[in-house]
């Protein structure tokens, strides 16, 4: 499937106004060692694109050069709409990084806060209201779960309304069934938004993505992406999600051989 089938896959009608990204040529070289070359993908306005591979791949690596904290050795990132990605870009680590001594809507409200602009309490409470931690509001990171936590670092990110959220595997540390109650919330809470996140786990990604693509090889090169059908997020027994993640283990295990 190309670029332009993919704008067929948004979730919704209402979201063709937000910006894409694309990224162009993109490559990463350490000495003499290419980590990846010639990358190429386009993200549409409101697509969620999940990104697999094995460790050491370069995944991380590339998140990082999309977020600006990593430069490229070669290529570009730009937003659709010809504006600066700077400013416009939510990144979410595989840790939530909450601050032990600030409270859970205090935490939400950081980065207005790091910029020294006027937080927005009410807006806070509501996206905890919305993540189900409302009553959690002023308790510390230390009395939460690690379920909690997460939602709060979801909320963070709703918080700061950028229309670019980068997530590195931001749900690894929990068990299976907080997993999954996060990885549905995440796709509920940011369909206004166009997502690019990194995953080992093949079920998470069919159950989230609108399109998967896998990194791989020595340099890396990225693969045809793949569209998983129907609305997010989807059951973990829907016949396609299970058929579609049969395939990506296959992959991922040639991969992992090269």
């Amino acid at each position: 499937m190309n670029d332009n089938d993919a704008r067929t896959h948004r979730p919704a009608p209402g979201q063709v106004d937000l910006p894409g990204l694309r990224i162009s040529g993109l490559g990463l070289q350490y000495g003499s060692r290419a980590i990846f070359t010639d990358l190429d993908l386009t993200v549409q306005g409101g697509e969620f694109v999940v990104l697999l591979g094995t460790s050491g791949v370069g995944k991380s690596s590339l998140l990082k050069i999309v977020a600006g904290l990593t430069r490229a050795s070669t290529g570009t990132v730009t937003a659709s709409d010809g504006r600066p990605l700077a400013g416009r870009i939510a990144y979410m680590g595989q840790q939530d990084l909450l601050y032990p001594w600030l409270t859970v809507i205090e935490n939400v409200m950081l980065g207005a806060r790091l910029r020294g602009e006027r937080p927005d309490p009410d807006r806070a409470r509501h996206l905890l209201g919305r993540v189900s931690l409302h009553e959690r509001a002023k308790a510390l990171p230390s009395e939460l779960s690690g379920g909690m936590r997460q939602r709060v670092a979801i909320a963070r990110t709703l918080y700061e309304s950028h229309p670019f959220v980068l997530m590195d595997e931001p749900f690894s540390a929990l068990d299976t069934f907080t997993r999954a109650q996060v990885q549905d919330l995440t796709a509920e809470l940011l369909q206004d938004h166009t997502v690019l996140l990194i995953t080992h786990d093949p079920l998470e990604a069919c159950r989230i993505g609108h399109r998967l693509v896998v990194l791989s090889g020595h340099p890396a090169r990225l693969g045809e992406p793949i569209h998983v059908p129907g609305p997010t997020p989807r059951a973990p027994d829907d016949d396609a999600l299970l058929h579609i993640q049969g395939h990506l283990m296959r992959i991922l295990m040639e991969g992992h051989r090269a």
